[in-house]
Formats: structure tokens, sequence, C-alpha cells
């Protein structure tokens, strides 16, 4: 939504549409559509919304209630419960449909309770409760993991298996890295870390490392596993006993410029 005058008034008839639906206890917003401040002209409506069990089926197959229906260019199911839909100006909405019991796994940071009863609200504070007491990162683990990625990508690179590399190699040795990161270095100014998703608003928390991670991750595949190697032990090596160091010289003396790939 291009427009954020337009956003709260989107967020308003969302919630009086969903409200008519038979069963629908509650709505509870999510990320930067609960907390304004964290709001731009990219953010999506991230919403679950909550139904009575009798109801359930029946509040997934129709979602008339979303407003302006006629601009929906497409809606996208994402396992059982959730949906992304697209309108045509490039808003979307990612958003479950459930139960309580069916969504109470859920751990919630940002939530903002458009409107539900007093069973609304202990689910957000249980939810809210569940991500207080997501586990504690562990650096060094998040460090070692995030080289043995960086090989694996390398090798499967070397073997021609080059979209395969491109996870692990840009996906999840740099979401290693990132925790790692977050967990070791304070962030600028008043960044908050999203512990859900280690790359969300990571250029604002640490910008000098963000530029340099990029043009990292915008060379080949072998070159990008290189970097991020090195840039890994210029920003966390120094004055960190635990860091691995066996480990990320070994992998670095593997992240060889050709030859075959490591077995």
């Amino acid at each position: 939504m291009r427009d954020l005058a337009e956003f709260d008034a989107f967020s308003d008839r969302l919630a009086v549409g969903f409200a008519g639906v038979p069963g629908a206890h509650g709505l509870v917003f999510l990320g930067s559509a609960a907390a304004g401040h964290r709001r731009d002209r990219w953010s999506d409506h991230d919403f679950l919304a909550l139904v009575e069990e009798e109801h359930a089926e029946s509040a997934r197959a129709n979602l008339e209630w979303l407003p302006d229906p006629q601009r929906v260019l497409c809606v996208a199911r994402e396992g059982e419960l959730g949906f992304s839909v697209l309108y045509d100006d490039g808003h979307v909405l990612e958003f479950a449909v459930g139960t309580t019991k069916e969504l109470a796994a859920a751990p919630l940071d940002e939530a903002k309770l458009m409107f539900g009863d007093t069973r609304m609200r202990d689910f957000v504070d249980a939810g809210q409760d569940r991500f207080a007491a997501l586990p504690a990162i562990d650096p060094a683990n998040e460090v070692a993991l995030a080289y043995i990625k960086l090989l694996i990508g390398y090798g499967r690179a070397c073997r021609g298996e080059r979209i395969a590399a491109g996870r692990f190699v840009r996906g999840w040795a740099v979401d290693h890295l990132l925790r790692a990161i977050r967990a070791r270095i304070l962030p600028a100014g008043a960044a908050r870390s999203d512990q859900l998703d280690p790359s969300r608003r990571f250029d604002a928390a640490y910008p000098h490392i963000a530029t340099q991670l990029d043009h990292a991750l915008a060379q080949p595949i072998e070159q990008s596993a290189r970097d991020v190697a090195m840039l890994a032990r210029v920003v966390l090596e120094h004055g960190w006993k635990e860091f691995p160091t066996m480990t990320a010289e070994r992998v670095q003396s593997l992240l060889r410029k050709s030859g075959d790939a490591p077995s």
C-alpha cells in the first residue's frame, strides 16, 4: 500500500469485514501492521484471523470479507491455514485463518488485537510469552553452521548444482551468520532485532556490515562463499575466544578457486 494514510483505513475495513464472518471471534495484526513506527510504504498486512472450530473450514473457503475484492489479483494458499493475497497496487496480505487451538503454537512479537473477547487477549499474551521464551542464540554454534553451509554450497557449485549452491551460500549460511552477528554486536541506534528472521531490518541495524555482505552476495557463488567466509572473521573473530577459528581456517582453505568439489 503505497499511501501510508490509507493503511489504517484498510486495517479498519479488514477488521469490520472479518467481524462479520460467522464464528469470527478475534483479529490480531502482526509486525508493522501492529506497530505504526515500523511501517513504511512497502509494509504488508500480516495478521491472524481467529474463528470458532465449527466455522473454520467455511471461513477459509470464503474470503469475500477482504476489502476491495474486485482489486485482488491472486489468492495463494500457504499450508493448511495460511494465505497470501496480492492486490492490483502491489499491496500484500499474509495471514492465517484458524482456531486458537490451530494457531496456539505461534510466537507473537509485535501484536495488536483489533477485536476479540478475553480469550483473544489470553491468546495474544500467551503468544508473546512464547516469543519471549524462545531459546537464546548460541553465536559460536551459528558461526560454525555458517561455515559448514558455505562449504556445502561451494561443493554444490563445483558439482554444477548452482541453484542448490545459491540456497546454501546466500540463504542458510547467511542466516546463521546474521544470527551470530546480532548476538555478538550491538546494533546501530535504536534498530530492533527480529528474532524470527535475522535478515529483517539488518541493514538499519548494521549498515557497514550490510554493505559488505551485499557486495559479497552479488558475486558469483564461489566468490560469494569465499567473501562471506572472510567477512565472518573480520566482523566477529577479534577478541572472541569462542570463535571457531580452526573451522574457519580449514573451510577457507577448501574454498579454492578451482579444482574438484570438496568430498
